[in-house]
């Protein structure tokens, strides 16, 4: 990293536990090693499908164009990956990075099933220290995994490092729920019905609790846009999906 360093905070949260900073990773590490073999089926099951469906409209609405460089950081099993491999064409590369070795397994293996590695590199990657020159790349995406980064100043810091000029950062993640009568139903939800599917599915209630709490501890909306600001984004704006429960945050670099 050349052109810019954040402090990492000494302590930060894991779900609701405050827990020293150095620790999260690790933790965090094992959710997802745990949930890695299940975590396809489980994202049917716990969005009723309809994650598929803000991804297809994150894509789509992204601006990556034919022949552009892609950084995708926690990209897990590949979803986003994929669908942006056939928006940059064979001119054009998708790298899927994550830093657990075990979703990024997952995420190769689901590429090349489909047989979709032609214009898709692979790399473990830490989203907080990302090791990639200055100005590499037109977009870089991250979705369903800023909540799950210690220092998510850092990584909205390197995201627009490496950007080249006029490139985008885009980002999908849970956010705030507008809807009173829709955030009661959701808390029920999440808080009784995704441990036990993760239970009964993934035979691990503990991380799907966690996951539903590190969405609540996720900032909001308005103070996620802030934060894309503070890290020299611009034209820095959001959308929200399914009444808030999700949201789409996009910034440019200059």
């Amino acid at each position: 990293m050349t052109e810019s360093s954040t402090e990492r905070p000494d302590t930060t949260h894991f779900g609701y536990r405050e827990v020293p900073a150095e620790e999260k990773t690790a933790l965090v590490g094992g959710v997802f090693s745990s949930v890695a073999a299940r975590y396809d089926v489980m994202n049917d099951l716990m969005s009723l499908g309809i994650h598929r469906l803000w991804k297809r409209d994150f894509i789509a609405n992204s601006g990556i164009r034919l022949g552009d460089q892609l950084l995708d950081l926690a990209g897990g099993t590949g979803d986003i990956a994929r669908a942006a491999s056939r928006r940059v064409g064979a001119r054009g590369r998708v790298l899927l990075t994550d830093i657990n070795e075990d979703m990024l397994r997952i995420g190769r293996a689901r590429c090349e099933d489909e047989g979709m590695i032609s214009n898709i590199d692979f790399a473990l990657v830490n989203a907080e220290q990302l090791p990639f020159p200055d100005r590499s790349f037109n977009a870089v995406t991250i979705a369903f995994g800023l909540r799950n980064v210690t220092d998510q100043a850092a990584a909205l810091a390197e995201m627009k490092r490496v950007l080249k000029p006029g490139g985008r950062a885009l980002i999908l993640e849970f956010s705030r729920v507008r809807i009173e009568t829709l955030q009661k139903a959701y808390d029920r939800y999440s808080f009784s019905v995704l441990p036990l599917l993760g239970r009964l599915v993934a035979d691990d209630a503990d991380s799907y609790r966690y996951l539903a709490e590190s969405i609540r501890r996720h900032p909001p909306q308005e103070e996620l846009a802030d934060m894309m600001q503070d890290a020299g984004l611009e034209q820095v704006r959001f959308r929200d999906l399914t009444g808030g429960i999700v949201a789409i945050h996009s910034g440019l670099r200059a």
